[in-house]
């Protein structure tokens, strides 16, 4: 007797992507995460699968959530790098307190920090990441990046908010550029204003941190000799996967 079948998406990101590309995976109805990864551990990109995340519909999973048909999973290599509001919207003075974006567009630092600064701040603190000019002794031509976007303007959207409640900011702005960005320009750009530097400092170290382990955001560099997805930070406990191991826990 054949057992019933459903269809699910898989979209890999970052270097999975060279490796296995989009893809629709028929697996037998009650199919687990785990039982996906078990499927594409037989694939050449096997080794590339130990501690990636997993996202279905754009939320993080565990290994035993159940697929249904249509689902959307994500494969999430270690990343390297909220409402999704266009880049005007965040550099509006009237936004809102914590406040996101993903944009194309080049980041304009000192228009953003203007916006944010007032009379009632004590301490505007400011992340500003920019594209070197080398990485590990090679010179970087530029960089490439790539989103999740639905997902991170989510994760975004709620790091600003986490941000406000658990240092008691006054404002918080994330940006995060996408596509190609050459040497010099801005690639995230943090800006947060309270009544004191102690906890605008706290709360921009934070944002940076948390973000670059957990917003599913993804650089290729490509040097004067050679292209190479960025080593990503591992992912906090709880989030990373292993396919070896998975159909085990599950």
């Amino acid at each position: 007797m054949l057992l019933p079948v459903m269809q699910v998406q898989v979209l890999p990101f970052g270097v999975l992507k060279d490796w296995l590309g989009a893809s629709s995976v028929e697996l037998a109805e009650g199919a687990t995460v785990a039982d996906l990864l078990e499927r594409l551990s037989a694939a050449p990109a096997a080794p590339l699968l130990r501690g990636i995340a997993v996202s279905v519909n754009g939320e993080y999973a565990q290994v035993g959530q159940v697929l249904r048909e249509g689902d959307e999973v994500g494969l999430l290599p270690p990343v390297s790098g909220g409402s999704n509001l266009p880049a005007e919207s965040a550099e509006s003075a009237g936004s809102p307190a914590g406040s996101s974006a993903l944009t194309r567009e080049p980041i304009e630092t000192e228009k953003l920090i203007a916006a944010v600064r007032r009379g009632e701040d004590g301490a505007v603190v400011v992340f500003d990441g920019v594209v070197r000019n080398n990485s590990r002794g090679r010179e970087t031509l530029y960089l490439d990046y790539e989103a999740y976007e639905e997902m991170a303007a989510r994760q975004m959207d709620a790091l600003a908010r986490e941000a406000l409640s658990r240092f008691g900011v006054r404002e918080v702005k994330l940006l995060h550029r996408l596509g190609r960005l050459v040497v010099g320009e801005t690639s995230v750009l943090i800006v947060v204003a309270a009544a004191h530097r102690a906890p605008a400092f706290e709360a921009c170290r934070w944002l940076i941190d948390t973000l670059k382990k957990t917003v599913p955001i993804w650089k290729k560099e490509t040097f004067v000799d050679g292209a190479v997805w960025a080593a990503g930070e591992p992912f906090p406990t709880g989030l990373g996967v292993d396919p070896a191991e998975a159909s085990h826990d599950a």
